[in-house]
């Protein structure tokens, strides 16, 4: 640098050492946890998760998403003799007052997984209003009664898995005897069902479709599994004794497709008919009626937008919280982002929401932690 008087040349000091306008009063200072300072030693999740709040990049991001968990549960609006008789929709807490509706959706890698568990526990505990799952969200629930999934490795070879008849889901391991042993538990309830529903059509003749006939759905059919499956670690037990619904538009898109078509091969030329006319109208209903309404979305895809969806119904939901990886570049709506919801009205402009970027399973079980199980 060419400078006798020690002095830089203009175009470095405008470029290298611009100045900044003043900090406004409102910025927040970038901060972690000290683990010098003894609170900060065997923390508890809730206060670890809000530790993470100043941290920056996906931490931030999850603080918040706790942040506004906590706020969706723990919403009340007015008593319910306080409404009119046409304003007494959506759900009530136990001392009468208004609460929020949650919609949580999940994909089926997360039922296979241990997550399992946790999700459990959420519908065990009535801490969610109606789910929404894909296919294999049902059916890996119900194998998981009859036979266990096991850890793998992401490496094991496709071909030597397949002439061992092991199927692979990531790192995990499913034998394909337990398909086997689902056939088997699943075709004497369908028998069952298709009985009833003509049972149904006898008695009901023309009438068998209208009004409030007994039409099988997916969220019904569901619900009648749950019962069956009479095991108290199944999410689909306790959503069937706690009365939450479980929404799957795709009910026929994986193991439980491949059973009722093998059915109608049994039980030809009789045919179980499941409506999905019924369940649109009752989820979009729900969101309707809720006097607040929030998403909690675990993975992308289906379980994503059928929520979302019905959250249009009602001019968008209140609360949003999305957990997953997928990214926006592409246009799909797995990947995007609250706010393009948000401008076609599936989440209020006003709603507090946040994407957090990252597996579920690795931080799903600390959210919980820090927000509906921290009482």
């Amino acid at each position: 640098m060419a400078n006798i008087e020690g002095k830089l040349p203009d175009i470095l000091s405008e470029s290298v050492l611009k100045s900044s306008v003043p900090v406004p009063e409102d910025f927040v200072e970038v901060k972690g946890i000290d683990y010098d300072k003894p609170e900060s030693r065997n923390m508890k999740a809730k206060d670890l998760i809000k530790g993470m709040r100043t941290m920056g990049f996906q931490a931030s991001s999850l603080s918040e998403a706790c942040e506004i968990i906590d706020e969706m549960r723990q919403w009340r609006g007015k008593h319910i003799d306080d409404l009119e008789e046409h304003d007494r929709k959506g759900e009530f807490d136990g001392e009468g007052y208004q609460k929020s509706t949650i919609f949580m959706g999940y994909t089926s890698n997360l039922i296979s997984s241990g997550l399992r568990d946790t999700l459990r526990y959420l519908v065990q505990n009535k801490m969610i209003s109606a789910i929404v799952a894909s296919a294999g969200g049902i059916e890996e629930d119900l194998i998981k009664c009859l036979a266990p999934t096991y850890m793998g490795d992401f490496a094991l070879k496709g071909k030597g898995l397949r002439d061992q008849g092991m199927n692979r889901i990531g790192n995990l391991l499913v034998p394909n005897d337990n398909y086997c042993k689902f056939e088997e538990w699943i075709v004497p309830i369908l028998d069952s069902m298709l009985e009833e529903q003509e049972q149904n059509v006898v008695s009901k003749g023309v009438d068998a479709l209208d009004g409030d006939a007994m039409v099988w759905t997916p969220s019904t059919v569901i619900d009648r599994l749950g019962k069956e499956i009479n095991d108290e670690t199944s999410v689909l037990y306790w959503a069937h004794k706690n009365k939450i619904p479980v929404f799957c538009p795709s009910l026929t898109d994986g193991s439980i497709g491949d059973m009722l078509f093998f059915h109608t091969f049994k039980a030809s030329p009789k045919q179980l008919r499941i409506d999905l006319v019924n369940d649109i109208r009752r989820i979009n209903s729900m969101s309707m009626e809720a006097s607040k309404a929030g998403m909690l979305i675990l993975g992308g895809g289906l379980i994503k937008h059928h929520i979302a969806n019905a959250c249009l119904m009602r001019n968008g939901a209140d609360w949003a919280v999305y957990v997953n990886t997928g990214q926006e570049f592409d246009g799909s709506d797995a990947g995007a982002r609250p706010d393009e919801a948000v401008s076609w009205g599936k989440i209020k402009a006003e709603a507090r929401s946040v994407k957090v970027f990252a597996d579920v399973t690795l931080v799903f079980p600390l959210m919980v932690a820090a927000t509906f199980a921290s009482e």
